[in-house]
């Protein structure tokens, strides 16, 4: 009983951990700006992508500052997923076929909230430890982070751009596509850019997403084998 009142200030400064602040700033930002999103699509995208960079800035600061926290973990992928999850169902009702938008939905969150179970049931400190995958795409991706911010960034730039340059509500995703990316201006290029990196993110979601359901049922055969 005596350990109690201890513990709670403990408690109150992981809360109130640098990066932490920094991830409860990136959901006010990210709010607001899709309370914005269609009354002002530059002030969302201005919004959104600050956002982004924020998720850079507090993995920099939780090593900076020695703040790394399980919390501060899953509040950035929880943030990360929500918003980008958001944004896809706005695309989603922008564009068609619709169900491209809601399908990459599907991937990302199951394959990122299969790899973080699977992480846990593994032992492993973080979701990120991957040296043991057959895998040689997925150790690059988690192991250089270059790359993988590269990926990324081009998922989100992507997203946010095809919201930017859509006209009404019942936009046709290939004819906008092709017809931005033969104008050969810059935007071509950031598109094109953008296009080939997520679709190596997307690849790898599968990747992820198989090789954690393998991890999952690992473990139950191993479970059974020991009762």
């Amino acid at each position: 009983m005596a350990n109690k009142p201890k513990s709670r200030p403990r408690q109150l400064s992981v809360y109130l951990y640098i990066p932490n602040i920094i991830g409860y700033i990136r959901i006010l930002s990210n709010v607001y700006a899709f309370a914005q999103c269609f009354s002002s699509k530059r002030l969302f995208a201005v919004l959104y992508f600050l956002s982004f960079v924020c998720d850079a800035l507090d993995g920099w600061c939780a090593r900076k500052f020695n703040q790394a926290s399980t919390f501060g973990a899953v509040l950035d992928m929880v943030t990360d997923r929500i918003s980008t999850a958001c944004l896809l169902v706005i695309l989603s009702q922008v564009y068609r076929p619709s169900l491209v938008f809601v399908s990459l939905l599907a991937l990302d969150i199951a394959s990122h909230w299969l790899q973080m179970y699977s992480t846990f049931l593994a032992g492993k400190a973080s979701h990120k430890d991957v040296k043991d995958s057959s895998s040689w795409l997925f150790r690059l991706y988690y192991g250089n982070r270059m790359f993988m911010g590269y990926c990324c960034v081009a998922c989100e730039v992507l997203y946010i751009t095809l919201f930017l340059i859509a006209r009404n509500h019942t936009e046709d995703l290939m004819d906008v596509m092709v017809t931005t990316l033969k104008q050969g201006s810059p935007l071509s290029f950031l598109v094109a850019l953008s296009l080939f990196g997520c679709s190596i993110k997307q690849v790898i979601n599968v990747i992820q997403m198989k090789t954690a359901a393998d991890a999952c049922v690992l473990y139950d055969t191993e479970k059974k084998q020991k009762q």
